[in-house]
């Protein structure tokens, strides 16, 4: 063993973890992370303000922010740089794109809520976060995570499609298949007994084997 201790890295938050608390500034003023209970958030990282892959994101966040509401989900981004940036690049986008930024910012400037949420990837760089995407659950719960490295821009879409999957399946106790868009049909769970494998295969459900079935939402 080497004389010298190495100091173990923070543990990544996982999916089903309780999503780490907070309290930051934000272009809307202090922001708990108890304030968001109570619907889906969507906290977005990005490396660095007045960077064009970052500004691109953000203004498809911003022409998709509808479409975030329609699905009780709030935006949440973040980077390490200061409030006074964050508002100087939001406006500077908004005047260059024409799109209205609603959502909060967080200025994470002592990395406090990044070094919570696994965005500061040394291989990667020292000091800015990676582009990385943490689905939240009204009570507080991780359900999907998404990293990306710095040169990747994030697709909204995909954002969005796990939004609808994750509560489509909450409400409908059931899964979705790979490329699942909102109305498509859904996954059953396999049976768990002999018995019901038999009753899975004699009913009227879409039924490929006893342990592969899918249906409609009504």
């Amino acid at each position: 063993m080497s004389e010298t201790a190495t100091a173990a890295a923070p543990s990544l938050p996982r999916i089903n973890d309780p999503a780490p608390e907070f309290e930051a500034k934000t272009t809307h003023g202090m922001l708990k992370s108890s304030d968001l209970k109570g619907k889906w958030v969507v906290l977005f990282s990005h490396p660095a303000d007045f960077t064009p892959v970052c500004s691109t994101e953000f203004v498809e966040f911003a022409r998709r922010a509808d479409e975030f509401q329609k699905r009780d989900a709030q935006l949440v981004g973040l980077s390490v740089d200061s409030v006074t940036a964050h508002i100087a690049w939001i406006r500077n986008i908004e005047q260059l794109f024409g799109v209205k930024i609603d959502f909060p910012v967080i200025a994470d400037l002592d990395t406090k809520v990044a070094q919570k949420y696994g965005l500061i990837h040394p291989a990667a760089s020292e000091t800015a976060t990676v582009r990385a995407v943490f689905v939240i659950d009204p009570k507080g719960i991780i359900r999907a995570l998404i990293y990306y490295p710095m040169s990747l821009g994030r697709n909204i879409d995909e954002v969005l499609r796990v939004l609808d999957a994750l509560q489509t399946a909450d409400t409908n106790a059931c899964a979705t298949p790979a490329n699942w868009q909102l109305g498509d049909k859904v996954i059953l769970p396999p049976p768990q007994t002999i018995a019901d494998a038999e009753k899975r295969m004699q009913s009227d459900y879409e039924v490929t084997d006893w342990y592969f079935s899918k249906r409609a939402l009504s």
